[in-house]
This record gives C-alpha cells, structure tokens and sequence, in this order.
C-alpha cells in the first residue's frame, strides 16, 4: 500500500504529526511519502501514486490550507482513500464529509490511521489510546534548514519539533485541544523523546522546541527529560509552552530549566483583565502573570506571553491598558507582534459557545473560514482589530523590528501617554525568539 501522509502548516516545525506515523506505518510494510507543502510542493506524482492519503490538521490554517489540496487530490485521483487526523480534524467533520474525506481521526491518531490504512474504516473517532511509541521516523521530510530557526541575537540556530506530551489536562474554554482530550492527556516516553532529538542533533539541529500543549502537564516527566537532555547534550537549548498558573505552582523548578539549557517558555497568558481570564477558565489572574514575569527575571529566564488581544470583552481602554502593560513590564521585545492583532477564534464545539455573551455575538458560522464569526458591541473595537492587523502583517513584511512595530500599534490605539525617550534602544537581540511570525 502507498500512503501519502501530507502538511500543510505546523508554525514552521518540521512535523512531528508526520514524522511519528510514518515510522508507524514503515513498520507495517506500506511504502510511505511525506510532504510537507508549507515548504515543498505536492506533485501530480504524489499524488496519482497513492492509494491512501492523510492529511494532518493540528491547527486552523492548516485545516483552511487543506481544504484546496483535498480537493486537488480528489481531481487527480478519485480511487485513493482519504484520512484527516489532527486536532482540527474531528472539530470539521461536515465540511471534511463534504470533501470526500472517508476517515476522521482525533486525539491518538497513529494507531488509527495504521488500522486505516490496512483496510478498515473508522469513520469519525477521537481516541485516546495509550500508545506505544515509536520513534518518528523523519527521513522522508524536508532538512531542518527549511524551518523555522531560533535567532539569538545575529546568530541562527537550526531547530528541531518534538512532542514530550499530547493533550491537557486543563479546560480553558478557547482551547481547541479541549473539545477533543477533555481534560487527558498522554505522555510519550522519555527515552523515544530523546532518540528523536537525537536524530534531529544529527542532522544539525543545535536547538530543541518542545510542542507539547504544557510541559508542565507532568513536571516530574518534563523535568527527568530535560535532565537527561542536558547531561547528553549540554550546549543545546531549548524552548517550551507552560501555563502561568504551573509557573506559579512550580516556581521552584524555574531553575531547573535555567540550568539545563532553556532559553525561553512561551505561555498563553491572553488577557490582562481578571474578569475575561476568568471567562476564558485560564486559572491565573493579572498578578499571578506579573509575579512570573518577577520570577522569571531573577532566573535569567525569558517569558514570552501570548495574547488574544481582541475579544467581545476587549475595550479601547483594556487595549491601550495591555499595550501600556507591555511596555511598564518590559516585554515588548518577548512579545511577536501578532499577539497584538489576534482576534479570539471560535471553532466548532468551543466550550466558549456555553457563554450566554459569545451567543450574543456570534453572527453565524462560517464553514469554510472553519470558525463562528462574531461581531464587537462597539464597532470602534473592530475597526482598530482590523486595522492593528493590517499594520502588523505590512510591517512585518518590511522586516520591521518589534519595538518599532509596537511604536505604530501604541500610536494607532491613541495611547494616552507618550512612550518613554529611550523607547527605540530597547535591546531586541538580547531575546531569544523563533523566526516563524504566525501562532495559529
């Protein structure tokens, strides 16, 4: 059997949710082709050859990015069976249906998409098997110069993707991942992690991003790993997601990653305001986030938070408040500008849809964008969301450095105070960040 296993996104990663079931299903004899066309292109040969095709959805654009190559694949071979798998997979049944997709798979896919491919059907699933892992097989995919690369200042380091964990044991209600695990997750064992960054060292890696939802899901688990990462391999670095209420709880083991080659921790923190972080269930509140940010500098640690700037919640003034926040804290240049232009995404079966408010605004949804439109009580809030995005991706296109970004956005937002003189010699290579722009 020829199977096609197929990205279209992953934040600039080298897809582990490609690299792991091809290693499931090398194993079981199939003849296996990954393609990853954020970086390469699909070809009319990938695609006549096979007798199945999977396409892995981890995520909103790579699901809107899927929806033409579905379609390409459906043109060009009307025998091959068609598989989605990923997060965003079983949130879309209808629309993937529609598509001619025979197989829907969530949560632990990889055993799934084996028995797929041997010849069942599993219609639409969401499992949550324990399974055992094997090491992901990354062979087939582009080399690592293709992705995403961390900057330390002028220097850019190769990065590999693992994932130490999958799933969450939290409920925050605009998480995608919840719909799906509801409130499990599953650990990949220690030592098929560190075979995995071991081949990705091989081919050059210096720098390791850990994808898993919250490292901190299971600290011991997370902690023994790192630990042994940095015993084998101790000028590597690493990044990680943590949630600011496990920072807050495992404060002690701040200097555990410090001391084992962690550069930066990304964190959804989403608002500054206690009233919609409680809506959103995130479990920490504004001083919770400040006190981290506390902690994190007498670690030598560097934060880097993630906002959902505009929600039906956000006011001119919250805004300005957050833009305001930023720069008393000093975390502009932790901050990537997209975070100031993210508008709160509503997916199918978002638990935020439980809210009597997102029921208010909501204006219907929108298939094929894969999300439920809203619109803003106060239109001047829509009219800056728009235009703080347009600004941020024109910028960024210009290469534009943080601060000066943030310079435009504090402008466009009408701050009440100016920034301080020295605003523009804030030190942007002393942050250690990915070179991939976009979050979602």
């Amino acid at each position: 059997m020829r199977v096609l296993l197929i990205s279209t996104y992953d934040l600039g990663h080298q897809p582990f949710g490609i690299a792991s079931p091809a290693a499931w299903l090398a194993s079981d004899g199939h003849s296996v082709d990954c393609v990853d066309i954020s970086v390469e292109p699909l070809t009319e040969e990938h695609i006549r050859r096979a007798d199945v095709a999977a396409l892995y959805l981890p995520m909103h654009t790579a699901t809107r990015l899927a929806v033409p190559v579905l379609e390409r694949i459906r043109r060009l071979n009307p025998r091959v069976r068609l598989c989605c798998f990923g997060l965003y997979a079983p949130l879309n049944e209808d629309l993937l249906r529609g598509l001619g997709v025979e197989a829907i798979i969530g949560g632990e896919f990889e055993a799934e998409l084996r028995r797929f491919a041997r010849g069942g059907s599993p219609g639409t699933l969401i499992s949550l098997e324990k399974l055992n892992f094997l090491v992901p097989d990354r062979s087939g995919l582009p080399q690592l110069e293709r992705y995403s690369s961390l900057r330390v200042g002028k220097e850019r380091r190769l990065t590999g993707y693992v994932e130490a964990s999958r799933g969450c044991k939290h409920l925050c209600r605009h998480c995608p991942i919840v719909p799906v695990y509801k409130g499990a997750f599953r650990v990949v064992p220690r030592e098929i992690v560190l075979a995995d960054i071991r081949n990705q060292v091989a081919a050059g890696a210096r720098h390791i991003t850990f994808g898993d939802p919250d490292f901190f899901n299971g600290p011991a688990h997370a902690t023994r790993l790192v630990e042994a990462l940095h015993a084998e391999f101790p000028d590597l670095t690493y990044d990680a997601t943590i949630k600011i209420e496990h920072l807050r709880q495992r404060r002690d083991l701040l200097p555990v990653l410090k001391g084992t080659g962690c550069l930066f921790v990304i964190s959804a923190v989403e608002s500054l305001d206690d009233a919609v972080l409680a809506k959103l269930d995130k479990g920490h509140t504004r001083r919770d986030f400040e006190e981290t940010v506390e902690d994190f500098r007498r670690t030598g640690l560097t934060l880097a938070p993630t906002f959902i700037a505009f929600t039906p919640w956000t006011t001119l003034r919250s805004y300005r408040d957050l833009l305001k926040a930023l720069q008393s804290l000093g975390l502009v240049a932790a901050v990537s500008p997209v975070q100031l232009a993210l508008r709160l995404l509503i997916p199918n079966e978002s638990r935020l849809l439980e809210l009597p408010e997102i029921q208010s605004a909501i204006t219907g949804f929108d298939e094929r964008a894969l999300l439920h439109r809203w619109r803003h009580a106060d239109p001047s809030v829509d009219e800056l969301a728009a235009a703080v995005l347009k600004l941020v991706h024109r910028e960024q296109k210009r290469s534009a450095g943080r601060p000066a970004i943030f310079r435009r956005v504090w402008e466009l937002a009408e701050v009440d105070v100016p920034l301080p003189e020295n605003f523009d010699l804030i030190p942007r290579a002393a942050v250690p960040y990915l070179d991939e722009p976009w979050y979602c």
